[in-house]
């Protein structure tokens, strides 16, 4: 599903804390927010941010949710591991859907919706652009990556069938050098499974230090699970929306453009009434 918008959850987590009695720890407010989108699934929940494998992407959405609470005076933020409500949230709940209630906050939290949301539409035009590639514009899109995230003295063979290695080079790993190898599947829906990782790990075991399988699509739940196997060369697998993720951090394939926002500035227009009232 679409993840609620930031501004949409503002009210929820306030009703949310008043709920449990004005102040809750946030493990405990996540699932209660959480009733007020009935399609936000339990696989939802838990699903995690790409650029931080370790952050549940609806905690991450509920924190930010809660910044611009903190900034706008309606939650306290004194208190650590706590999110109480102040008396101006409070209020801020009985001025719901009065004009007079928008706040600078607000705007922010709307232009960062703004901003995932061009995200999300960019991490799908850089998938179509990747399915409609032929196997040579794909080859060289791979050596591009590979060089983005830490391979060096790339070497692309000519090997096809299932089970053989695409390439392989030196993968830095802090200050560690590893021989390095990797496969890339460009498909559109089908999943790797695990057979294609044990095949793959067959291919570079003995041979290889390290693995890396790319893919346009997804990775099942099997092929995640035996990626990292004890006494096995592992092999770290990279999906359509990390290659994505990757892009678009790195700033590869992928313009930039600042977005601007206006403030008054109120110093300035309180000088011209200093300097008028003294004439």
């Amino acid at each position: 599903m679409s993840f609620p918008k930031q501004n949409e959850i503002r009210i929820p987590l306030l009703e949310s804390i008043v709920k449990l009695g004005g102040a809750a720890a946030p493990k405990d407010l996540y699932p209660i927010v959480a009733q007020w989108f009935p399609d936000l699934t339990e696989e939802d929940q838990n699903q995690r941010l790409e650029s931080s494998p370790s952050t549940r992407k609806w905690w991450n959405l509920v924190q930010w949710a809660r910044q611009t609470l903190v900034e706008d005076g309606h939650i306290d933020g004194s208190k650590r591991g706590i999110w109480a409500i102040t008396k101006k949230g409070e209020a801020e709940l009985k001025l719901v859907g009065s004009p007079a209630s928008k706040s600078k906050e607000e705007l922010t939290s709307s232009l960062r919706d703004l901003a995932n949301s061009n995200r999300d539409e960019i991490i799908s035009r850089i998938k179509y652009e990747l399915d409609n590639m032929t196997g040579h514009e794909f080859e060289y899109f791979c050596s591009t990556f590979l060089e983005q995230i830490g391979y060096s003295d790339l070497v692309v063979t000519k090997k096809s069938g299932d089970g053989g290695l695409d390439g392989y080079g030196n993968f830095k790993m802090g200050i560690v050098h590893l021989k390095s190898a990797f496969q890339a599947k460009r498909w559109k829906s089908n999943t790797i499974g695990s057979q294609d990782i044990d095949q793959f790990r067959g291919a570079i075991q003995g041979t290889f230090e390290h693995g890396i399988f790319i893919t346009t699509s997804k990775f099942s739940k099997p092929a995640k699970d035996i990626s990292v196997k004890h006494g096995a060369v592992s092999i770290y697998l990279i999906d359509g929306d990390e290659i994505a993720n990757v892009l678009i951090n790195q700033g590869l394939g992928i313009k930039r453009e600042p977005v601007y926002t206006y403030e008054i500035d109120e110093e300035f227009f309180k000088q011209v009434k200093l300097l008028n009232s003294a004439t």
